[in-house]
């Protein structure tokens, strides 16, 4: 999950890694940034983390992560389904470059809702973001 005070303003994104009966949590931030850069940050750091190809379930509450995995952008030169460029063009190539290493299932899930995972990650994302706050 991202979070931002402000878009842009302080941001922070946090992330839990489950295999098996491991768990694993990571979170950081940025002062100045935007809540899709850091809903992107989390999946690249996440992904980051594995050692070798692995089948991954990614769940987010972020359309803009999942649809945009799911629909292409790349396909279509950074282009959106409105014809607008994709923004944040820099974090999508490390990612991509990480979802093609692996076999990802996209899953989207609404954010502040059931989901105590990604309840999880948006308490982490927005401590986070809170340390960048004069």
């Amino acid at each position: 999950d991202g979070a931002c005070s402000g878009n842009p303003g302080p941001g922070g994104w946090g992330a839990v890694l489950l295999y098996g009966s491991h768990r694993k949590e990571i979170s950081g931030g940025e002062a100045s940034t935007t809540n899709n850069r850091m809903e992107l940050t989390a999946v690249i750091a996440a992904l980051s983390l594995l050692k070798e190809p692995c089948g991954v379930d990614l769940y987010s509450d972020s359309k803009y992560v999942i649809d945009a995995l799911e629909k292409g952008w790349k396909k279509r030169g950074w282009v959106k389904s409105d014809k607008k460029p994709a923004l944040n063009p820099d974090l999508w190539e490390q990612l991509l470059a990480l979802t093609d290493r692996h076999q990802l299932r996209y899953h989207w899930v609404k954010g502040h809702a059931e989901n105590p995972y990604n309840n999880r990650c948006d308490e982490m994302a927005v401590a986070e973001s809170r340390k960048f706050k004069a």
